[in-house]
């Protein structure tokens, strides 16, 4: 029997996988657009009008954690189409929303179903690699910010002329009609011999941490947070941040645009990178580029020096949460992928709602972002400090040969 591991159907099911992570994920990126929009007719504060992705991102963390474990026991296709119709049904929500607690109850419910499509689908896909892991599991999480790229400058239109609740229901009839049929496409499951396979890391073998496994994980998930505190700031308030600064939500959404697409690079480069260095040393090097980064926002107030520090933004820390799922199918067992990985991804998005939501409460405290800013920074070199810790204290990785 052929091996499907880096074979042709596993690259097609990843080039499916992509399609449809580009169309689930837009549920993480719909509410940063229309934030200034629903922000004016619920007459909040910046603050208040952050708890919707608060809570977005809160069901995005727990559905990747539960969603992550409905994958490794019943298989990607019938757990991503109820993902799809639960989004569908918290668009509707949504649209109809009178108050903006009912709203945020509703972004509560399209976070948790658009979780299918990221840490879930991650997990899937890299059961299906062995020597091209990084490279696969980069193109299946570049679907997160091609979704984000792609999907604020195609609603900005109806956003402008017809309203934030005709852009949800669009989106309503969108995925849920759009990603059923697809991801049902996705019924084959990997052989159990298959599955033993691959639990071998590419190229690395498994390497030697004096943790046991759950401190590991405690770990990963506690630096997790801290990065994508750092992270939230400009992700999440950007398209604000332009407004405040009279440039309008269009160009901000443009820049949020360019900036996602600079993470679709960087999660190419980095899936690359893993190939050859590990997770653990890729997503290090991440970490410290996006603080690098967000150091650029301070002196950066033009709309040219914005749009060229968001690009780099995106270059720099695009690759960070796909190492986390690397490091997890290095370390430990294939069969727990689903769990291991939305546990850890849980913990990135639990660090963006945290962030997304301080940096709202921040600039209503102070009137501007500058020390929303210094806070990401601050959380970003935590997080670069549990990561040396990984590092120095794990054995050097001993390379495989390659499978013929």
């Amino acid at each position: 029997m052929t091996d499907p591991l880096d074979s042709r159907y596993a690259w097609g099911r990843l080039a499916l996988s992509l399609v449809i992570a580009t169309i689930g994920n837009v549920g993480m990126w719909s509410i940063i657009v229309v934030m200034p929009a629903v922000q004016e007719e619920f007459a909040t504060g910046r603050g208040g009008a952050s708890l919707p992705y608060t809570l977005t991102m809160l069901g995005f963390a727990l559905g990747n954690l539960l969603i992550g474990q409905l994958v490794d026991r019943f298989g990607a296709a019938r757990v991503l189409a109820a993902a799809a119709l639960t989004s569908g049904a918290g668009y509707l929500l949504a649209a109809a929303s009178p108050t903006i607690g009912l709203l945020a109850l509703a972004q509560f419910i399209i976070g948790l179903g658009t979780a299918a499509f990221f840490g879930p689908l991650i997990a899937d896909i890299s059961l299906w690699f062995r020597r091209r892991r990084g490279i696969a599991v980069g193109i299946a999480a570049s679907g997160n910010y091609l979704s984000g790229a792609i999907w604020p400058i195609l609603l900005t239109g109806v956003l402008t002329g017809q309203g934030w609740r005709a852009v949800y229901l669009i989106l309503a009839v969108v995925v849920a009609g759009a990603v059923v049929p697809l991801a049902l496409t996705l019924r084959r499951r990997l052989p159990e011999t298959s599955l033993g396979a691959a639990a071998q890391s590419s190229p690395f073998a498994p390497r030697a941490v004096p943790f046991s496994p759950r401190t590991l994980i405690w770990l990963l998930a506690l630096a997790g947070v801290r990065c994508c505190v750092a992270m939230s700031m400009p992700q999440v308030h950007i398209v604000a941040y332009c407004v405040d600064l009279g440039y309008g939500p269009a160009v901000g959404a443009e820049m949020l645009s360019l900036m996602l697409l600079g993470g679709v690079v960087s999660r190419l480069v980095s899936g690359v990178i893993a190939d050859r260095l590990g997770g653990v040393v890729t997503l290090l090097i991440g970490s410290v580029l996006q603080m690098l980064a967000l150091m650029l926002y301070l002196p950066s107030d033009g709309l040219t020096s914005l749009y060229i520090v968001s690009l780099i933004f995106g270059l720099a820390q695009g690759g960070i949460v796909p190492a986390y799922a690397i490091i997890v199918r290095e370390y430990l067992p294939a069969r727990e992928a689903g769990a291991r990985v939305g546990f850890v991804i849980m913990a990135t998005i639990l660090g963006m709602a945290l962030g997304g939501w301080m940096s709202g409460v921040i600039h209503d405290l102070t009137g501007s972002y500058m020390l929303a800013f210094l806070n990401g920074i601050v959380w970003n070199a935590l997080n670069i400090g549990v990561m040396l810790l990984i590092l120095l204290r794990s054995r050097p990785a001993v390379p495989q040969p390659r499978a013929a």
